[in-house]
Formats: structure tokens, C-alpha cells, sequence
């Protein structure tokens, strides 16, 4: 059964007769996940975790319409010279999102919520810039793997198809994952110490970082480790639809 509230699959007719407080708008990337997720993982996440979301939200009157998810992330050196992976400059990321809050303000709308999946994508100064642009339009963002503290149920977090990662896709699409082909996540200590305390930043190559493009083992993963974190950012999620919508 469709969910009229994921614009992917909701049609004309389900739309046009209710009133919608906020578009929330799912961000993910297109790149290789260790050797045994997909490369749209970040994006089937996002989505997954926002149609759950607004449907919760929901139940507390607020409407919330999920637009189809954006596959465009950026990515760092090392991990675009991949199979596939596909980099996608600030300035294309940023005319993505000005046309669909320009489209937006344009019908009436004026909140939006990314909700991001992808370590790569940062929002915050699109936003700013968008808010010179259109004062009236509210954006707030927000990464699901930060909204809700689920530490202690993982047994080995990284930070790139690692544990937290595949059960999540386990809990939502086993059929998507082989862990039979999923590699360790070991990944190379930064060569700069103040890199490795975060003092600094830098984009890492990620090829010399990591051999399966992975980092953080997720040979741990479970399905049930991942209903439990879905369980924890969903609620988390459809409490920032409700808050933002009122």
C-alpha cells in the first residue's frame, strides 16, 4: 500500500485536497559502501527514515509531504576516482536546492527540512545564503545519524558502511545486503595528530584511507540492532516535524 505522504509514490490526487505544513526533503550521496551495500545506501536510509517519520508525525495533525530523495552528495578524493561514485560540487548541491525552494515558495510553502544521510553534504551555508534570498522561507537540516543517541547499542562505530549503517539497512532492506562480501571497515590512523583529535580538518583520500571504501567494521550488524536505531531517530524525527510545524 502507498504512502501518500512520499511525494515518490503519492499521486495528484492524494495531495491536492489536504494542506501540508512542511516539506521535508531526504539527502544521500552516490557512492561505493564497503563491499557489501549498496551505493544508493545513504539515500534509501534517509528516505526510509523520513516517510516513517512524517507518518508518526502524523498522528499529531502535523502533515508533512517527503519529496523524493536528492542522490548527489560530495565526496572526497580517493573515494570519486571509484566505479560510479558521483561528486557533486557546492554549487550544483546549491542550485539544486534553490530551485526546489524556489518552487516551494512559489506554491505557498515556506518550511523545509533536510534531513541528510551522507557524512560528505554540509548545508548550513546554502541555508544562509538561501535565507537573503527568501526571508519568509524557513530551512533547518539535520544528519539522522546525529538526532539520536544510540552508542551503546553498537559494538564497533565508524563512520562509513559500518555498523550502525548496515543494520539499519538490514532492518529496512536485508535484500539489499550481502554480508558475505562485507570487509572489515579497518581504516589508516591520519598521518596529522591534530586530524585525528578533530582540532583540524582536512578531506582525507580515501583510497589511503581505506581498502573496501569502508570505515568501521559492520560484521556485528543486525537487523534487530537497526530497528532499534530506526525506532530511536523515527521518533526523534517526527518530534522536529511537529515542533517545526508549529
Amino acid at each position: 500500500m502507498k504512502n501518500t505522504l512520499d511525494l515518490s509514490v503519492a499521486a495528484y490526487g492524494d495531495v491536492i485536497n489536504h494542506q501540508f505544513d512542511l516539506a521535508v526533503l531526504p539527502w544521500g550521496a552516490t557512492e561505493p559502501h564497503n563491499y557489501h551495500l549498496p551505493y544508493a545506501t545513504d539515500v534509501i536510509l534517509s528516505k526510509e527514515l523520513c516517510v516513517a517519520a512524517a507518518t508518526k508525525a502524523l498522528l499529531q495533525d502535523a502533515r508533512a509531504m517527503v519529496l523524493p530523495p536528492i542522490t548527489l552528495g560530495s565526496q572526497n578524493p580517493g573515494q570519486r576516482e571509484l566505479p560510479f561514485c558521483i561528486h557533486a560540487r557546492y554549487e550544483t548541491q546549491y542550485a539544486i536546492l534553490k530551485d526546489i525552494v524556489a518552487s516551494l515558495s512559489y506554491q505557498g510553502f515556506n518550511k523545509l527540512l533536510i534531513v541528510n544521510g551522507h557524512g560528505g553534504n554540509s548545508f548550513k551555508n546554502m541555508i544562509r545564503d538561501m535565507a537573503v534570498d527568501y526571508p519568509h522561507f524557513m530551512i533547518a537540516c539535520c544528519n539522522w545519524y546525529e538526532v539520536a543517541d544510540f552508542k551503546y547499542l553498537i559494538d564497533n562505530r565508524g563512520e562509513h558502511a559500518d555498523e550502525v549503517e548496515t543494520s539499519v539497512m538490514l532492518h529496512f532492506h536485508p535484500e539489499l545486503v550481502d554480508m558475505s562480501k562485507a570487509g572489515d571497515g579497518a581504516s589508516c590512523k591520519p598521518a596529522l595528530n591534530s586530524l585525528a583529535e578533530g582540532v583540524i580538518w582536512m578531506p582525507r583520500n580515501w583510497s589511503e584511507v581505506s581498502v573496501d571504501t569502508g570505515i568501521g567494521d559492520p560484521r556485528m550488524s543486525t537487523a534487530d540492532k537497526g530497528k532499534q536505531i530506526a525506532e530511536m531517530v523515527i521518533n526523534k524525527l517526527a518530534d522536529i516535524i511537529v515542533d517545526f510545524t508549529r
